[in-house]
């Protein structure tokens, strides 16, 4: 269990920040880039939660659940290495948590009609959070992926980031009254 007394330490005025090995690296670094956009990613989706209209609340328990999955990859990002073994003391990201995102994007997705257009990131106010959330999560995506050209990174954490975004284009759909409220992108309309 986490127990916090103190939330200031110090110890990073320096620059840098503990890894869960007990290194340190810079906060600039690739790692800790690639950390601070899953939380950002994360901070997207509880503003999507926060803001469901009353209608639109039924997808905050699987999203309260992804959040918890991005603690558990904010952890696997912050211990270096490459061993991706799960254990009592070392979080991982695991195929099942992938796994139980792809069951979710076939099952919002039966209800919804095939796109025939790319959609505009927008619709009703939960559907757009969600999309703000999706961007996020593209952006940590490329940030793991900048991390993995460096160095080893969990390749269960790597798909589970980008199933993430998919989950998050297909739920927003759903939002949007099952597709037909999504906004359909119009190629040169404004020339």
């Amino acid at each position: 269990m986490v127990k916090l007394n103190k939330i200031y330490t110090r110890t990073g005025d320096d620059g840098t920040t503990g890894l869960v090995d007990g290194s340190r690296t810079a906060k600039h670094a690739a790692r800790m880039e690639a950390i601070g956009a899953v939380d950002e990613a994360n901070s997207a989706i509880g503003l999507a939660v926060a803001g469901s209209a009353a209608g639109a609340s039924w997808h905050s328990a699987a999203l309260t659940r992804i959040q918890n999955d991005l603690f558990d990859l904010g952890a696997d990002l912050a211990t270096p290495g490459d061993d991706f073994t799960p254990s009592e003391m070392v979080l991982r990201i695991v195929q099942a948590q992938v796994d139980w995102l792809e069951a979710g994007i076939d099952a919002l997705n039966e209800d919804i009609p095939p796109l025939t257009s790319f959609i505009l990131p927008g619709g009703g106010e939960p559907a757009a959070r969600t999309h703000v959330a999706r961007a996020c999560v593209r952006r940590a995506e490329r940030a793991m992926t900048a991390l993995a050209a460096e160095t080893p990174v969990n390749p269960a954490a790597l798909a589970y980031v980008n199933r993430l975004s998919d989950y998050l284009f297909v739920l927003a759909r759903a939002m949007n009254a099952a597709g037909s409220g999504d906004v359909l992108w119009v190629p040169g309309q404004n020339r």
